[in-house]
């Protein structure tokens, strides 16, 4: 099974600039060992179940609420049969029906 799962998270409770607690976050994501890209609007991780990326969600809360009362979060979810290995291919897909590398 593979999981891809998008998600953003911040205190709407805080200061204007959210980047310090998105810092927080992605510390998580990548001490999780799970394959994910960060992009502007949020992070791309992958795993074999939504558990497991749920599981970190989970903490990312936790680490959260120590100092913001209020957080904000939207979480998107792609669940397929088959391996993981699709944060990687799903964009070489697009890359080779158009014939060349994206600026991705």
């Amino acid at each position: 099974m593979s999981a891809l799962v998008e998600f953003a998270m911040f205190p709407t409770d805080q200061t204007e600039s959210k980047s310090a607690f998105v810092a927080r976050v992605l510390d998580l994501v990548d001490r999780s060992g799970l394959p994910y890209r960060l992009t502007p609007m949020g992070t791309i991780v992958e795993a074999e179940t939504v558990g497991e990326i749920f599981a970190l969600i989970e903490q990312a809360y936790e680490e959260l609420e120590s100092d913001c009362n209020r957080i904000y979060s939207v979480v998107k979810i792609d669940y397929r049969k088959g391996p993981v290995g699709r944060l990687e291919k799903k964009v070489a897909s697009v890359e080779e029906k158009l014939g060349r590398k994206l600026d991705a």
